[in-house]
């Protein structure tokens, strides 16, 4: 079950609290069930597509789309039309309409059942699909909650896009939680600011990007954030400048970061208590969440021994159902009931160290150097406000190890960073050349991107300047 069984308890009572707040446009929960079970009862096929911006209808809409037994493919309203049509067209094989049959109830359907069809981000080729089961989210709702501490005091806001699955999972575990949710139209920093001082919100659920520039801001714009209880960031790893402007602009706030993938759920965390020190640099992501298993396996399925660099693998019941299409047998594997979406790290007493996807894997001169591991390394750099690493072609080695950096303040040289990264970084894993940026590279959803950085060098973007 995922959530409507929930929805209709809060409805029952408490129908008169707020469920749902978009742009200050606010749903009861007696207001979003009754919605929704109309929405339902005037459909019939059992699978349905959403690419909606965020909007109240939207929260209506989604819940609808998942009752009984039906099952919702959310997409990107962003992406190209005709992307969005073949995905429409791949589902129309799976769509069966009965005309003049009546729609479900709003409650949720058999647990094993799929319920929502996830898409992997994609611009320019079709995204791959895969299922999820009601019974997997409702245990990535219970080890969220617990991991999160979420409440139904809590008011949660999650200023990104819904369509993305960070967002959708915020707005469907506080459904299931009875917990007030909020979201923007679109993310705008001062709407976020406004949302937090007026509507008294106290958990943030977001990407690290969008939290540097709401905890800068906020800290030159005075805004108070001492009533944020609860700091959520997942897509990338939090560099230190992030997490030290988060700590003084919401100084009552633990933070969060977590692993986790579309494919697998939660893997593992950390929460960071507000005044607790902290480790610039380190690539340790936490320990596993509840009732997740975590492994470190070979290419064969192999377990290997602490501190040895290998496939993340785990069992859990979150674990989705596999694809519709586009398996290429690499992006979900099994071994012997361990599941890996490829993700290179290595446990360590317990605690699990990202070094990253094995897709962004450098191999330079034959040896293997993690993006993510430079990126960490740069950012521990006096001077560094945040750095991304890529392998760029290179005849000689294959590929050679480049960075871009946003200085924190004034210049940087290049024989700076150099210097910096002596005694932090194996001497083979350096990179060879430095670019200084004027920001990030960025994909809309607010991801750091290597490919973009790679193709702003090549470019001569004017946001890229070649350090000496």
């Amino acid at each position: 079950m995922p959530f409507l069984n929930n929805l209709q308890r809060w409805a029952d009572e408490r129908p008169d609290d707020t469920a749902v707040v978009v742009a200050g446009k606010r749903l009861s929960w007696a207001e979003l069930r009754d919605a929704a079970q109309a929405a339902a009862g005037s459909g019939t096929a059992p699978v349905t597509v959403l690419a909606q911006p965020n909007s109240t209808r939207f929260a209506v809409d989604f819940a609808a789309a998942v009752a009984g037994d039906r099952e919702c493919a959310v997409l990107d309203p962003t992406w190209p039309e005709a992307l969005q049509d073949e995905i429409v067209r791949r589902l129309g094989g799976r769509v069966d309409p009965v005309p003049g049959s009546a729609g479900p109830e709003l409650m949720d359907g058999d647990p094993a059942a799929s319920f929502l069809i996830g898409l992997t981000s994609g611009t320019t080729s079709v995204p791959k699909a895969f299922t999820r089961s009601r019974r997997s989210w409702q245990q990535s709702f219970d080890a969220s909650m617990e991991f999160f501490r979420l409440g139904q005091d809590d008011k949660t806001l999650a200023p990104g896009p819904l369509a993305a699955s960070l967002n959708l999972y915020a707005l469907a575990e506080c459904l299931y939680a009875g917990s007030e949710f909020h979201t923007l139209e679109s993310f705008d920093v001062g709407d976020v600011h406004a949302a937090i001082a007026h509507d008294g919100i106290t958990r943030l659920v977001l990407v690290p990007t969008m939290l540097r520039l709401l905890s800068e801001r906020g800290l030159l714009g005075c805004v108070d954030a001492s009533g944020v209880r609860t700091i959520i960031c997942a897509g990338s790893k939090l560099d230190a400048r992030t997490l030290e402007a988060a700590r003084r602009w919401a100084p009552h706030a633990t933070i969060f970061e977590y692993y986790g993938a579309s494919e697998l759920s939660f893997v593992s965390g950390a929460g960071l208590p507000a005044g607790a020190p902290f480790a610039a640099g380190s690539t340790a992501i936490g320990r596993p969440f509840p009732g997740v298993e975590v492994r470190i396996l070979d290419d064969s399925g192999a377990e290997l021994p602490d501190g040895t660099p290998g496939n993340i693998s785990v069992q859990s019941g979150m674990v989705s159902n596999g694809y519709l299409w586009g398996d290429d047998g690499q992006a979900l594997r099994c071994f012997d009931g361990w599941f890996t979406v490829g993700d290179q790290g290595y446990l360590s007493d317990g605690v699990l160290h990202i070094l990253g996807r094995r897709a962004d894997m450098i191999i330079t001169a034959g040896k293997n150097v993690y993006p993510h591991e430079v990126e960490l390394a740069l950012s521990s750099v006096p001077g560094v406000a945040s750095a991304i690493a890529a392998g760029m072609d290179d005849d000689l080695r294959g590929q050679r190890v480049v960075a871009g950096i946003v200085p924190s303040h004034g210049g940087v040289t290049a024989t700076q960073l150099k210097t910096g990264l002596e005694d932090v970084l194996a001497k083979d894993k350096r990179p060879l050349q430095y670019y200084a940026l004027d920001e990030l590279p960025v994909t809309d959803r607010g991801k750091v991107s290597r490919r973009l950085l790679l193709d702003w060098i090549a470019a001569r973007d004017s946001r890229v300047r070649h350090l000496v």
